[in-house]
């Protein structure tokens, strides 16, 4: 939120960045209710809006907190699909792993083409 508006390009990446947690969450807390991992969830997020305002590196929001956890149930709700698809925890736990893997070393490349300033995005 800025300015007491909503910037849905904000809302959106907080949804994207804790959608991980959620399909992580399902694979090593399988024992957990449901209740609980959203729960988890917004420990974590309500962790990370602490240190942002202890170290002053951002604001402590409560929207933040939300988008967050959506993101994490928006996970857990695709590792579930994942789960139903293959019907096997193993199998789909190597689609996992590979797609992770992909996504690691996408954004590693992305992240090192915008440090060297080789993008059309510039990082301030």
């Amino acid at each position: 939120m800025r300015n007491g508006k909503i910037d849905l390009g904000e809302t959106i990446l907080n949804v994207v960045i804790f959608a991980p947690m959620g399909i992580y969450a399902g694979i090593l807390f399988r024992r957990l209710s449901f209740g609980n991992k959203i729960f988890f969830f917004f420990l974590m997020s309500f962790l990370i809006e602490g240190f942002q305002f202890i170290f002053k590196v951002g604001a402590f929001d409560i929207s933040d907190i939300i988008t967050n956890m959506l993101g994490g149930i928006f996970g857990l709700m695709i590792f579930e699909i994942i789960e139903r698809l293959f019907n096997n925890p193993v199998r789909s736990q190597i689609f996992i792993n590979i797609i992770s893997s992909i996504a690691t070393l996408l954004m590693v490349s992305l992240l090192l083409l915008l440090k060297l300033n080789m993008l059309p995005v510039r990082y301030q």
